[in-house]
């Protein structure tokens, strides 16, 4: 499926992470896949409410914890720059999806980083 969300696919995801030489760009990559997943999904499934997004981003954030290892494993990790950075993405997603109201810490509430 492509996205159909002009705001989601101009936007750079993680921008700032690809900017840092600390966090390798293959595990980047992964994480924007994740996000862009999660937005996919949010233009198939169509959620209702603020419930069935936060079931969508919590599946979502509990990719980013398994992705941990591999930030890990190259030398980096999901710190605070990044933490705020991912956080900022699952964000900009849910009001780029007219959830406005969406609770930011809620968005990623299953986080273990």
């Amino acid at each position: 499926m492509n996205i159909s969300n002009p705001q989601v696919t101009a936007h750079p995801f993680l921008k700032a992470l690809y900017a840092d030489d600390y966090y390798p760009d293959q595990v980047l990559d992964r994480g924007r896949e994740i996000l862009l997943r999660l937005c996919e999904r949010i233009e198939t499934e169509r959620p209702a409410g603020l419930a069935a997004l936060y079931a969508l981003t919590h599946a979502a954030t509990e990719e980013f914890n398994d992705l941990e290892a591999a930030f890990d494993e190259a030398g980096s990790e999901i710190e605070t720059v990044a933490r705020e950075e991912i956080g900022e993405q699952f964000w900009f997603i849910a009001h780029a999806y007219g959830f406005t109201d969406a609770d930011s810490e809620e968005l990623i509430a299953t986080r273990e980083w």
